[in-house]
């Protein structure tokens, strides 16, 4: 036994250091002082803390192998950063280290290139309340999941699922009514029939001005911010959880929050957006923003019919026409678009009636739809956040979406028929 057993006993009591499982990484972490409280509950004291400048050489060092996940902060002040920024999220990918981005007041812009640079989740600051704990789960129950040919993404249902209708409606001039028609055509199309209805989606692709959400009195959330965020790894999870239920039969996906420039997003994410849709919902009906954009043409090319609304004034025809134009020098499938008049001139109306025949005829299209004006119950309708069948069923407008609604469902039964 003597000196030597004692010396080994003691060095065997000595503490040894705990491995790092975590750091942070930004200009200068005491701005961040709550991330520092929420760092310690999560890891205890088994976390450090590193600048932009020491981050880079500490990531190509053997201590960093034990890192679970970094946490990188940053502000509108690291926005001229952003090189060094994306410079270090790259190591750390590199080396199977997951990335959550913690930002205060970061431009959309910015937040969009980081997160599209490889970052794992985004959290935003001052942090909300159990916010980098669900993070930081997220992160270890993807961790978890198998990998390699047999791996399944955790929720996510068969593309064969279903195959949805995509029902795109822009309006061809501000206060034609393409939001309320949107609204309500998606309502009616999720309440079509009391028994195996069809399961319908309505999403708000209007990111600075969409009004769905008040339309269906719906709170917006920072969830569909983030998810349009990321959508490289949106799945069926994803897109519920961003989604909201209006009367547990219309699943809505708001517009974000706040008001977000319209190329926040490219045609990919759209396209990914869309895609997930159709396998989980039998309609997608999607309001578009007033403005023509770069992924207006991959929702274009989606969609199986594209609802433009108009009425009967020289805006409307002016920029139906300009329309029709566009996606002619582009060679896009304008044979999709479906022109529809809103608040058009009763029956008994001849003038009305003639002046929508020169409409059609200058323009050389088909005016297919006629919807009649609602009157003031589908302003009263809006304000409440209701659609029309819930809170005047009689009123024109509604039966005349009414029909259009089972039209479309009948015309969807029909050629899902034909294929078996």
């Amino acid at each position: 036994m003597g000196n030597g057993t004692g010396a080994t006993s003691a060095g065997a009591l000595q503490p040894k250091a705990a491995p790092i499982t975590a750091c942070t990484i930004s200009r200068d972490v005491a701005n961040f002082d709550l991330l520092i409280e929420d760092m310690e509950a999560e890891v205890g004291e088994a976390w450090g803390d590193l600048t932009f400048e020491d981050a880079t050489v500490f990531l190509s060092q053997p201590e960093a192998e034990s890192l679970q996940f970094v946490a990188i902060a940053v502000d509108e002040e690291d926005e001229a950063d952003l090189s060094r920024i994306a410079s270090i999220i790259q190591t750390a990918k590199d080396m199977g280290i997951k990335v959550i981005l913690i930002a205060q007041e970061v431009s959309p812009v910015i937040l969009h290139q980081l997160l599209r640079l490889g970052a794992d989740d985004f959290v935003p600051y001052p942090l909300p309340e159990n916010a980098l704990h669900e993070a930081v789960e997220r992160l270890r129950r993807v961790a978890s999941q198998p990998t390699g040919p047999a791996a399944v993404v955790p929720g996510h249902k068969p593309q064969a699922d279903r195959n949805g209708v995509v029902l795109p409606v822009h309006g061809l001039a501000g206060g034609v009514g393409a939001t309320n028609f949107a609204v309500n055509l998606a309502w009616e199309l999720a309440t079509i029939q009391k028994d195996d209805a069809p399961k319908v989606c309505l999403l708000d692709l209007d990111f600075q001005y969409g009004s769905v959400a008040t339309y269906l009195d719906l709170p917006r959330r920072d969830a569909v911010y983030e998810m349009l965020s990321d959508t490289a790894h949106l799945d069926t999870d994803g897109l519920a959880g961003a989604m909201l239920s209006f009367r547990d039969k219309l699943s809505v996906l708001t517009a974000p929050s706040e008001m977000l420039p319209l190329d926040f997003v490219t045609s990919e994410d759209i396209n990914r957006l869309i895609n997930l849709a159709r396998a989980n919902y039998d309609f997608v009906v999607i309001d578009m923003p007033h403005t023509v954009v770069q992924w207006t043409e991959a929702v274009l090319h989606q969609a199986h019919v594209h609802f433009e609304l108009l009425e009967l004034d020289m805006r409307s025809a002016q920029n139906a026409l300009r329309m029709i134009r566009a996606l002619k020098s582009e060679e896009l499938p304008v044979e999709k678009l479906r022109f529809v008049l809103n608040r058009a001139p009763k029956f008994t109306d001849l003038t009305g009636k003639g002046r929508v025949k020169r409409l059609s005829e200058s323009l050389d299209i088909d005016i297919e739809g006629q919807l009649p004006d609602g009157g003031d119950q589908v302003s009263q309708a809006n304000d409440h956040g209701l659609p029309l069948g819930e809170t005047t069923p009689k009123n024109p407008l509604r039966r005349e979406i009414q029909k259009l609604a089972k039209s479309l469902f009948e015309l969807s039964k029909q050629t899902e028929a034909a294929k078996v």
